[in-house]
């Protein structure tokens, strides 16, 4: 019947199978499906259709050979072509672009560093910590998958393997590969929704917020260990960086001699290197000026202010055992320091504007939109009387009283 739909069935297909005839022939199903059968016998699916209406030149499109794709395939193809021609889609290109993505898809290692390529190493400062966790429990477990394949359950195996030993991590890593999908989608590079219902504690830890403050004895030895031979000489001027600067590890670590004016003592921090993403500037308080200039002279030649890079992890293991090594009863780690060097300032008298600004905090509300001032004036004066302190504070002082300054 003329406009029938489904006009054929497999009885009549599979009769014609291998049958030789004089001619090839087509015959309808319906909607622009057609099967057409070759005089040798073979049976090939096609899909005719208009692109701009009756007007526009038919134009025949092949979908595959039957039996290979059955009946039941070949109409659901018939429907998605039928579909694409709605919205305005040749279905030619269409159908080239979904058997390119079967042939050869986007994979979960290919997602995660289109994500590192295209934002992670222009934004994260820690980049190449991203890519060790990544080549670590990502990577050799599903990252040969496609995609668009990958489930939930299979995310899920690899943050449950971290989650026994390293819940935190595990947290971190999920993190990182939910904001790496979610930059895949908005951009189109690759589709997939897995990850969007879970959260944290559904795949680890959230790290504890810490409220560890070094007490006026533990600061003092600290600062007094950094200037002596109890540490090889990179980590005793990291430790010295840390405690006067406030800095995170990584702006140390990663500090080259591009970044320090010597000449009007000012450190600025290159938004590469600082986790909030904008640069960081920082006056040399006149205490550490001659040491600055020491590692100037050691290191000069190597470009980077330590002398050499240390990875994150190497740096973040040292930092654990200090307070080991320097007989303190209460375990700290590295940021702990940066913790320290806030509420010693505050306790100083030191405004709070000038304390965020030191230790490279975005300003709050309006005011990281129209105050746009250093305060480079303040600052110094802040890390002069902080140096100050320090010297007190390591310094035999059993009959010094230490008084707060009054806010």
């Amino acid at each position: 019947m003329a406009g029938a739909t489904n006009k054929l069935s497999d009885a009549t297909l599979r009769k014609m199978i291998g049958r030789e005839s004089p001619s090839d022939n087509f015959y309808a199903d319906g909607d622009g499906l057609s099967i057409k059968v070759m005089k040798s016998g073979v049976m090939t699916w096609h899909f005719a259709y208009r692109l701009g209406g009756r007007e526009a030149k038919p134009q025949r499109l092949k979908l595959g050979n039957y039996p290979d794709m059955s009946l039941k395939l070949a109409r659901e193809k018939r429907d998605q072509c039928r579909a694409w021609l709605a919205e305005g889609k040749d279905p030619k290109h269409q159908l080239n672009l979904t058997i390119a993505e079967t042939l050869k898809p986007v994979t979960v290692e290919d997602a995660l560093k289109y994500w590192i390529n295209e934002y992670a190493t222009d934004h994260r400062a820690n980049v190449e910590r991203h890519k060790a966790q990544l080549e670590k429990h990502i990577y050799p477990y599903i990252g040969a998958l496609p995609l668009s394949q990958c489930e939930t359950r299979h995310w899920l195996e690899c943050f449950d393997r971290m989650k026994k030993e390293t819940p935190v991590a595990a947290g971190y890593v999920f993190q990182m590969c939910k904001q790496a999908l979610k930059f895949c989608r908005v951009r189109r590079y690759a589709i997939s929704n897995v990850l969007d219902d879970l959260t944290i504690p559904d795949v680890g830890s959230k790290q504890d917020k810490g409220d560890r403050v070094h007490t006026d004895d533990e600061i003092g030895q600290i600062w007094k260990a950094s200037q002596q031979l109890k540490f090889k000489p990179y980590y005793a001027a990291m430790l010295r960086l840390l405690v006067v600067f406030g800095c995170r590890s990584q702006e140390a670590r990663l500090s080259t001699w591009s970044e320090w004016d010597l000449k009007r003592w000012v450190w600025t921090v290159p938004k590469e290197h600082s986790k909030g993403g904008a640069k960081i500037v920082r006056p040399v308080p006149e205490a550490m000026r001659p040491f600055i200039e020491e590692l100037h002279r050691q290191n000069k030649a190597s470009g980077l202010l330590l002398g050499e890079v240390k990875e994150s992890s190497a740096v973040s293991a040292w930092g654990r055992l200090v307070w080991k090594r320097l007989g303190h009863a209460e375990s700290w780690s590295l940021h702990d320091i940066r913790r320290t060097f806030a509420t010693k300032l505050n306790d100083l008298g030191i405004a709070p504007h000038v304390v965020e600004q030191l230790l490279g905090h975005i300003m709050p509300g309006v005011m990281a939109v129209y105050n746009l001032s250093q305060y480079m004036p303040e600052k110094l004066e802040a890390l002069n009387m902080w140096c100050e302190r320090l010297e007190l504070l390591a310094g035999e002082h059993d009959n010094v009283i230490l008084l707060q300054v009054r806010k």
